[in-house]
């Protein structure tokens, strides 16, 4: 694990002046634990190597659990790279039974259960009390009635700890999961389906929340040469063929959602912040972030070297963030300096985040002075003077990283908890200190 200390609370100094800075960010832990699991399922047709991986809780947690699995890698920290080995073996999950720890990640355990379908043995997922919450039983459905396989949440109440039984056979032909929750259980399937032998359709049911995140699975399964098909109603997916091997090396770009922090410096402070290494066109949904800003009375370039923003007067938006809700905390930040009320809307999926977050948002906008109306798919924002005291982060990382940025203009906030960063951005406070 990352040897970063934290303090138990951190005090955020705002900044003398507005910033005129570049920023690298780390790795985005939505490829990394897909193209971990990628790596993996592919190791019998030949070793890779990950570039640009991110180091994290989130990721090491899947490491972890694949280690468990059998599964042979080595990561090189110090150029962020890991090496996969050549799976030896015949079955596609070499390990017939194992025990795993999956923190409190979500792609984790969505994505491992589903993988975990193509096993032949018995399994068992957990995670802290929070992962405990989270709901997973849209994905078990899914894998009991039609996949064949025995997925049971212990308590019974639809959350992990999960076990599976498995006997490495999918049936084929139309698969449906409700993806009204999590786009990771339409995701997680999506990424085990190539390697169950037989055609597949994928077909979510029930409204899909965070489809770029989807849509991200089908462009790196493209990458990684699986053959998938849009239909009018989800996602055909092709056996992959033997002779197929994967790249190489595969390159993981900087996270997107990390990169929000750093564009919103730029909004609230009146700076001007360039993130290295994305572009519009990036894998990730999260770079439309810079979209609203703009909306927000920002300006933004985009460049080879990365995306700018260059802060301005801001005025209240209107919002529908369902395709890219891990930046509501963010917007929900820059709202507090904004002329007008911000509305955000169709985001109830993130109650079930590592906290409730829209919850949780209210509570601590409105400690620090700003109006918060809360309802059930979302939250209004209008700005009021702000003040500062000691924030709560609920062991939510993205809960520390938003309400930090508000400390770089308001004197006295105090993040409780700085530490849980550590779950997909260790080194956070560094490069907020490097402004």
């Amino acid at each position: 694990m990352s040897t970063i200390t934290y303090p138990p609370e951190l005090e955020i100094v705002p900044l003398q002046k507005p910033p005129s800075a570049a920023v690298t960010v780390p790795g985005s832990k939505s490829i990394t634990n897909r193209a971990l699991v990628l790596a993996a399922l592919m190791a019998r047709q030949g070793s890779r190597t990950l570039s640009g991986a991110l180091r994290s809780e989130d990721t090491e947690v899947m490491l972890d659990c694949l280690e468990r699995l059998g599964f042979e890698f080595l990561p090189s920290w110090q150029t962020d790279s890991i090496d996969f080995g050549k799976n030896q073996r015949q079955t596609i999950i070499p390990a017939p039974e194992a025990d795993l720890f999956v923190g409190n990640s979500g792609t984790t355990v969505r994505f491992l259960t589903a993988m975990l379908s193509l096993g032949e043995g018995r399994y068992r997922l957990d995670g802290v009390p929070r992962m405990q919450e989270r709901p997973i039983q849209d994905l078990l459905d899914t894998l009991t009635g039609q996949l064949g396989v025995k997925a049971t949440s212990e308590t019974g109440n639809g959350c992990p700890p999960v076990r599976i039984e498995a006997n490495g056979r999918w049936p084929g032909g139309v698969i449906t999961v409700r993806s009204s929750v999590s786009s990771q259980f339409l995701s997680g399937l999506m990424l085990a389906a190539p390697f169950a032998g037989v055609e597949t359709e994928l077909r979510p049911e029930g409204g899909l929340v965070s489809e770029p995140y989807v849509e991200m699975t089908v462009q790196m399964l493209r990458d990684w040469m699986c053959e998938v098909e849009r239909t009018d109603s989800g996602y055909r997916i092709h056996p992959v063929r033997d002779t197929v091997t994967g790249p190489a090396r595969y390159a993981i770009e900087p996270d997107a959602s990390a990169a929000s922090y750093f564009w919103a410096t730029a909004a609230i402070t009146g700076g001007r912040v360039t993130v290295s290494g994305l572009t519009r066109k990036s894998l990730q949904g999260d770079v439309r972030f810079v979209d609203l800003l703009e909306q927000m009375g920002c300006r933004v370039e985009e460049c080879e070297s990365g995306i700018t923003v260059h802060g301005g007067t801001l005025r209240g938006v209107d919002v529908d963030m369902n395709d890219i809700s891990d930046t509501v905390m963010t917007l929900s930040a820059v709202a507090c300096f904004a002329e007008g009320p911000t509305t955000i809307r169709n985001v109830a999926h993130i109650r079930h985040k590592e906290t409730d977050r829209i919850t949780a948002l209210a509570i601590e906008l409105r400690k620090l002075g700003a109006v918060v109306d809360e309802r059930p798919d979302g939250l209004t924002i209008t700005p009021a003077p702000l003040r500062g005291c000691a924030v709560d982060t609920y062991n939510d990382h993205r809960m520390a990283m938003s309400l930090a940025l508000i400390g770089l203009k308001v004197p006295g906030v105090v993040i409780r908890n700085p530490g849980c960063v550590a779950k997909t951005y260790p080194g956070f406070w560094r490069d907020l200190v490097s402004l």
